[in-house]
């Protein structure tokens, strides 16, 4: 007879368990709760409890071992009422009862029995495989807005090397402008001295293209036909961006941004750069979708396999 282990087993089915002239093993629906210093998560559970003054027998306990080993019910009730007064005893003696799974029982000074229940199992069966975690906390826009004020508060240094570089252009243009006056002059000089045969020159020229025009024949009546062209017209078009888009990254340099869409697109992602934010980052996704269900989804599986960092960003 395993007294220990039918009351383990009742407890996943009811709130209370007698043990005749012992007490009664009960248990209390408890929420789930997070821990805000850890971030701890537990899933909602049954916290165990005892009471010595329900001692009456209500046949639950004793009608469940005796079915089991198939035995008398009066011969099971005087067999657990036994094993109940021998656990007294050993309470008397200063000694600590335990139950794996269900808790520790012990005798205070006043001689009251005090219970310290076990958490190393979960007797709500609604909550079955639900296990307790740490989560981590996501910063994705306080971390930006951090940055944008980390950078505006970066002074500008210029080094003596900048100031010799910026003085150097505008030695280069008082050199220009130097050349390109001795060049006037020189030009000046040369135009005056052939003035008299530049202008003979001019009069010759006119002359000849007055000729040439005179000469000149001009087919008006057979049009020019020109050879037919074919030119394939390729109409760009622009991917359509869903309400819900599931961001890969935002960078301050839209030349990383061009990069990961390329890497993504590599990879067989529907990539897209969608523009710049409110912050100035330039915003990189791998999908968008119409739908919030399927974005959800489409989320989980990037996070599962390709980013952990992923996020899901909704325009109204």
């Amino acid at each position: 007879m395993d007294i220990q282990k039918s009351i383990e087993e009742l407890l996943y089915r009811y709130n209370c368990v007698i043990l005749p002239e012992f007490g009664a093993f009960l248990t209390q629906m408890k929420s789930a709760v997070i821990q805000e210093n850890t971030n701890a998560l537990y899933p909602p559970t049954k916290v165990i409890s005892f009471n010595e003054q329900l001692s009456s027998n209500d046949g639950l306990l004793v009608s469940y071992i005796a079915e089991s080993e198939n035995v008398a019910y009066n011969d099971m009730l005087k067999r657990v009422v036994r094993s109940s007064q021998l656990w007294r005893q050993q309470l008397k003696e200063g000694q600590r009862i335990i139950l794996a799974n269900i808790g520790e029982l012990w005798l205070n000074k006043a001689g009251k029995i005090q219970f310290q229940p076990s958490y190393q199992v979960n007797y709500l069966t609604t909550s079955f495989g639900l296990a307790s975690f740490v989560a981590t906390p996501i910063k994705r826009e306080v971390l930006k807005e951090e940055v944008v004020a980390l950078e505006e508060k970066i002074p500008f240094i210029f080094t003596p090397e900048q100031r010799k570089n910026t003085i150097r252009p505008y030695l280069k243009y008082a050199a220009v402008v130097l050349l390109a006056i001795s060049i006037g002059f020189a030009g000046y000089r040369l135009y005056d001295s052939n003035t008299g045969s530049a202008q003979l020159v001019q009069q010759q020229a006119q002359e000849k293209v007055a000729k040439s025009i005179q000469e000149a024949t001009f087919f008006n009546k057979i049009p020019l036909e020109l050879p037919s062209l074919t030119l394939d017209v390729v109409k760009k078009t622009t991917p359509a961006i869903g309400k819900h888009q599931i961001v890969a990254g935002a960078f301050r340099v839209q030349e990383n941004a061009d990069r990961k869409v390329l890497e993504l697109r590599q990879k067989g992602y529907n990539a897209s750069y969608i523009g710049v934010n409110k912050y100035g980052l330039h915003m990189v996704t791998f999908d968008s979708f119409d739908s919030v269900k399927e974005a959800l989804n489409y989320l989980r599986e990037i996070k599962r396999n390709e980013s952990p960092e992923a996020w899901l960003l909704s325009s109204k």
